[in-house]
């Protein structure tokens, strides 16, 4: 009868630890938005933006541009960036610690030991004066598992790989935010340098504009107020150009930071907008689409995933938990012996069951906390998909009007130079007054500053459209995917993913 007891116990258990039910809600992705979110039905075109619907972003979108010194900076951003290779390590933290826990939750935990211990027995009790000394060895395996029957443990593994993908999004999403402030810095940097290389130009002409005014003013045909107010130009010209390098030199800092380098690093290259082209398509995702492909969107989706795991967990918390544990040794006197017919065997088979009763309602307040926790990763996940959709369709509408803005621009620069080299020769005639001339400059300096900073800003709101795109995530073999289901964990960036596998109500 003896024997038969724990075949009775595991018989009990069996039933229930085969059953596999977990407790609490079983995490469903959000369905993606009904509805117009953004529209993309018009498309820019005139001569320099095509929106393509058809199209899927590129991995490496920065490539559009055309410019082999921007893909150098950006290769070398994501390879040294230390903000990056942090949340890199963080992620690789999250995923040993769900590998770890893996193990603990899923497998019985099995250990061998070996012992030898050396003892005394009183002489008295085999009718001895003297003690009887020996030495007993004892070699050992013992196991002892969790039964998980109400889910705790898989919710709470379910929960840290919902974690892990967290951190996993996270990651992309520095990596499409860095990639992204790598254009934006190179757009604002070649702007820059562009606008200095205006200014010089534009003071050249008015050195040259001077010596003429000063001819006159000897020759008698202009007065002194005349000479002066060329002059009072020139210098107002000259004071643009300290404030166009301090940002120059504020932003080639930025720059370095991002590609991993210190500020006053040399090999920090500034281009010219010329040598950056406009992509002549960029691909548009629809809203339903974009849930998919943005990272941030995809993080919070992870972090919802995460809230109603620990929902189950505190549901499952409520329930009995169970164990089971066997042990099986050998003890002999002679260490030799261990393995011979002169040992004694030893074993023993049990199980525990442990119910709460009462814990000051700590664990209903758990509960609570998680389902409060659930709520609250909801709001945010339908506050980012809001966001998203906000970016998206404030760039589209920017892109709008950044191509009429440049080609608004473009003729008002045709035109003031015109204007600039009529008023020249009328005013060397005499037929125009100087006045009108400095005016005719100043609009010309306005206008040429005004088209480098307008195409800037078209350059940069194509960059700013396929970062809130996405940036081509999913079709980078780089890049994260989910940790699949149960299934033992790999260390390697490039996942196949699968779908989560959900547990059953019990």
């Amino acid at each position: 009868m003896i024997k038969k007891q724990p075949l009775h116990l595991f018989a009990f258990l069996l039933p229930i630890w085969m059953s596999g039910c977990a407790l609490g809600p079983n995490f469903q992705p959000p369905e993606p938005p009904e509805g117009p979110a953004y529209s993309i039905k018009k498309t820019v075109e005139s001569g320099s933006v095509r929106l393509s619907p058809q199209e899927k972003v590129s991995p490496q979108w920065w490539k559009v541009y055309r410019s082999e010194e921007l893909n150098r900076q950006i290769d070398q951003a994501l390879s040294r960036n230390p903000g990056l290779s942090s949340l890199k390590a963080t992620l690789l933290a999250a995923q040993e610690d769900y590998a770890a826990q893996s193990g603990d939750i899923l497998y019985p935990d099995v250990s061998a030991g070996l012992s030898s211990e050396r003892r005394k027995l009183s002489g008295v009790t085999f009718g001895q004066s003297g003690g009887f000394l020996y030495t007993l060895h004892n070699a050992s395996v013992t196991v002892l598992y969790n039964i998980d029957p109400f889910g705790s443990g898989r919710r709470y593994l379910e929960s840290l790989r919902a974690k892990v993908d967290n951190q996993g999004y996270q990651f992309e999403a520095a990596y499409l935010s860095l990639a992204g402030n790598i254009v934006t810095t190179v757009i604002n940097l070649a702007a820059l340098q562009d606008q200095i290389h205006a200014t010089k130009e534009i003071l050249d002409s008015e050195k040259r504009q001077l010596e003429i005014v000063e001819r006159q003013y000897h020759l008698g045909a202009v007065t002194l107020a005349e000479v002066l107010q060329q002059k009072t130009a020139l210098s107002q010209t000259r004071a643009q150009l300290p404030a166009l390098r301090k940002q120059l030199e504020q932003v080639r800092h930025q720059m370095a930071v991002l590609m991993g380098v210190p500020p006053e690093a040399e090999d920090i290259a500034t281009l010219s907008l010329e040598d950056l082209h406009l992509p002549d398509a960029i691909p548009v995702s629809l809203p339903s689409e974009l849930v998919h492909q943005r990272p941030d969107i995809l993080a919070a989706e992870a972090q919802l995933h995460q809230a109603t795991a620990l929902v189950g967990m505190a549901t499952a918390n409520l329930y009995p938990s169970l164990s089971i544990s066997a042990g099986y040794g050998r003890q002999a006197i002679n260490f030799s012996d261990l393995l011979s017919g002169a040992a004694s065997s030893v074993w023993n088979l049990g199980g525990s069951i442990l119910q709460p009763l009462f814990n000051g309602g700590q664990l209903k307040a758990k509960r609570r906390q998680a389902l409060a926790d659930f709520d609250a990763a909801r709001s945010h996940y339908q506050q980012t998909l809001l966001q998203a959709f906000q970016q998206v369709a404030d760039v589209l509408s920017a892109l709008q009007h950044d191509v009429e803005t440049l080609r608004i621009r473009k003729q008002t620069e045709a035109l003031s130079l015109k204007s600039v080299s009529l008023t020249e020769s009328q005013f060397r005639l005499g037929a125009s007054s100087y006045l009108n001339l400095l005016n005719a400059q100043q609009q010309f300096r306005s206008s040429r500053i005004a088209v480098i900073q307008a195409r800037a800003a078209l350059l940069a709101d194509t960059a700013a459209l396929f970062q809130a795109l996405g940036g081509g995530m999913q079709q980078r073999d780089t890049a994260y995917r989910p940790i699949a289901g149960d299934a033992s964990f790999t260390h390697t960036w490039k996942k196949t993913q699968t779908s989560e596998n959900s547990h059953g109500q019990p």
